[in-house]
């Protein structure tokens, strides 16, 4: 079955630029040109991935991709045509798994939406459950239950909790999680890691000032307490 994207942006050559370079690649492309319409969009149909502009009438795509972290987690990455550091990072609070700076490379785009759905993918080899205290983690269909209750992760928070989840009491330090989740050739700092963490927390923990499962080592990093 043909991946299916959906690309949300109010420039409608850009639409018609991405539309087509990802049909070239086997993709089902459909389109918004506004946040409401991307929303509705969102909330209808199932994508494997939104490509979705800052700057749009009606909802922002920060406001769009707040409401879509309310239900979904399917990826999302911001397209945005600011380049300073601030608008990055409150991408990636809403909920965002990745950014590209205006004007990007259709090279780069096409890349990086492989890179996201390969990560999101079904694993070739399931390792079922693993249940630590009142948190259950399956990492076959890459879902969280805290209480019973399913938390709703994006992807990168999912791959933060897991790997920190695989080795539990080992310590990573920003560094070495921002290069094993984001990459080598990553281009944001390690400022993105504490945001995830954050976000985590947030999600994870009924105290995020004192976290139960994902602890910081003061001057090391983080790691998971099982």
């Amino acid at each position: 079955m043909a991946r299916r994207a959906l690309v949300v942006d109010d420039e409608k050559v850009i639409v018609k630029g991405l539309r087509y370079s990802l049909e070239q690649e086997g993709m089902e492309v459909e389109c918004a040109y506004d946040g409401e319409t991307a929303l509705e969009m969102a909330k209808n149909s199932k994508y494997d991935i939104i490509l979705l502009d800052v700057m749009l009438p009606q909802l922002s795509g920060f406001e769009v991709c707040q409401a879509i972290r309310e239900f979904s987690n399917v990826p999302i990455i911001m397209l945005t045509a600011k380049g300073d550091d601030m608008d990055k990072i409150l991408g990636l609070e809403y909920g965002a798994d990745d950014y590209i700076t205006k004007p990007f490379n259709i090279l780069e785009v096409k890349a990086r939406i492989k890179a996201i759905i390969r990560r999101t993918g079904a694993k070739e080899a399931p390792v079922g459950e693993v249940t630590y205290g009142d948190l259950k983690l399956n990492e076959e269909y890459r879902r969280v239950f805290v209480h019973g209750k399913e938390i709703n992760l994006t992807s990168r928070e999912f791959e933060v909790l897991e790997l920190l989840a695989s080795t539990p009491g080992k310590i990573y330090s920003r560094e070495d999680l921002l290069t094993a989740i984001w990459g080598n050739d990553y281009p944001g700092d390690v400022r993105t890691v504490d945001v995830h963490v954050r976000r985590l927390r947030e999600k994870l923990e009924s105290n995020p000032s004192e976290p139960r499962y994902v602890r910081t080592k003061w001057g090391s990093g983080y790691y998971f307490q099982a």
